[in-house]
């Protein structure tokens, strides 16, 4: 098919490191005698020795665009790396076709003693372009970066973002046929940001692009396919974008309970959602539709008044949705026990298809005060398919039990 053909093919990659430098440095020079000797390398980990990589495999077509995404240490900045010629794997095989642009550390790549237009030469000889190319290039890439003032400043003398900015515009701006993008575009502002996506956009039809970014609606802006990578393994590789970020969302994000502020009146010891399915993540799961039915069991000192409750849902980019607040605005509970078990319930839950957490707000009685303040107690995931905006406050009963 014209304009599809494979420009970068990944098959097996492995790359393992040392945690101790000393080790390190021993195996390094094993690995060298062995390799003299025509001994091919082991699989076998030694002490302190770790996959960064294992067994990746994709192949990457000119007008697609591959999102690579995971935490921090998952392994995608050594895949990056690798990719760019910057270490070598010790098991697989890389092959790319054609020209190859790459942002993939701020700064990377740059002379720093020159200036920057130094560097736009400097790097467009590395990609191959010659000195007549590169004249006719220059001033576009100087338009793009919106440095002009400074071009013929030495580039350590930059700061972030105007690094940032003359980075990408020489590895878009030099039309590359395989263009990789790390976490760098976080540095940049807005205008600029989406200045950079127009290009991304202007480009891909011919262009093949891996891009890694830890932002999610960025990665489903521009990414047809996705790697979800986890302690150096793929997890998830496929053109379902949605799936690979709610899967990212479930494995990575905050989703241990988050005290805020608490005194000692008031403990949250348990919160459930008592009517939902557990899927095969450990999340709880509702249709649409579905009832939601919380159990709360606090310990509040006795005869303390009772707080004034706000139960708040959250997306998965932690932006509250909603609020379930009590039918009675005068809600109330006299307080004789330690020992609190509440039953909140709201009828035909109609969120949209999303991962979601709850998040508790008490405040005292009287006042707005708060005493205790709990993030991420609790996920569930609503599974229909209905896209709705919901509405922010959800009518329900609270009762004791």
């Amino acid at each position: 098919m014209e304009n599809k053909e494979i420009l970068v093919k990944v098959e097996g990659l492995s790359k393992k490191f040392c945690k101790s430098l000393k080790k390190s440095l021993k195996y390094g020079i094993y690995d060298l005698v062995a390799n003299l000797r025509g001994k091919p390398s082991s699989d076998d980990l030694r002490p302190d020795e770790f996959w960064a990589l294992k067994d990746i495999n994709f192949e990457l077509r000119r007008g697609e665009c591959l999102g690579l995404i995971g935490h921090n240490g998952a392994g995608k900045s050594t895949l990056l790396k690798i990719l760019n010629g910057l270490i070598n794997p010790d098991h697989g095989k890389v092959t790319m076709r054609g020209r190859v642009g790459a942002l993939i550390e701020l700064g990377a790549g740059f002379n720093q003693v020159m200036t920057g237009r130094e560097n736009i030469f400097n790097n467009g000889a590395i990609l191959g372009f010659s000195r007549e190319e590169i004249d006719a290039k220059v001033e576009e890439i100087i338009d793009f970066a919106e440095i002009s003032d400074f071009i013929d400043m030495p580039v350590r003398n930059y700061s972030s973002g105007m690094k940032v900015r003359l980075g990408f515009a020489v590895a878009a701006q030099m039309e590359p046929d395989v263009l990789i993008i790390d976490e760098v575009l976080a540095v940049g502002d807005l205008g600029f940001v989406l200045k950079c996506f127009k290009q991304i956009d202007n480009i891909l039809p011919n262009t093949a692009i891996i891009f890694v970014s830890h932002n999610m609606p960025m990665v489903s802006r521009i990414c047809n396919q996705v790697i979800l990578i986890d302690k150096g393994k793929s997890r998830f590789h496929g053109a379902d974008v949605g799936r690979a970020i709610d899967i990212y969302y479930s494995r990575f994000s905050a989703n241990k309970k988050q005290i805020i502020f608490t005194n000692d009146t008031v403990k949250l010891n348990d919160l459930q959602i008592s009517n939902s399915e557990i899927n095969s993540e450990g999340i709880s799961t509702l249709n649409w539709g579905d009832d939601l039915i919380l159990l709360l069991h606090l310990s509040i000192l006795r005869n303390t008044p009772f707080p004034k409750f706000y139960i708040m849902i959250s997306d998965k980019e932690q932006r509250p949705v909603a609020i379930l607040r009590p039918n009675e605005d005068d809600f109330i509970i006299e307080n004789n026990t330690d020992d609190v078990k509440l039953l909140v319930s709201h009828k035909n839950l109609q969120l949209s298809k999303g991962l979601y957490s709850i998040n508790l707000t008490l405040l005292k009685s009287s006042s707005t005060e708060p005493i205790l303040r709990v993030n991420n107690i609790i996920s569930f995931q609503v599974i229909d398919e209905k896209e709705i905006w919901p509405p922010f406050l959800l009518n329900s009963q609270y009762e004791t039990v």
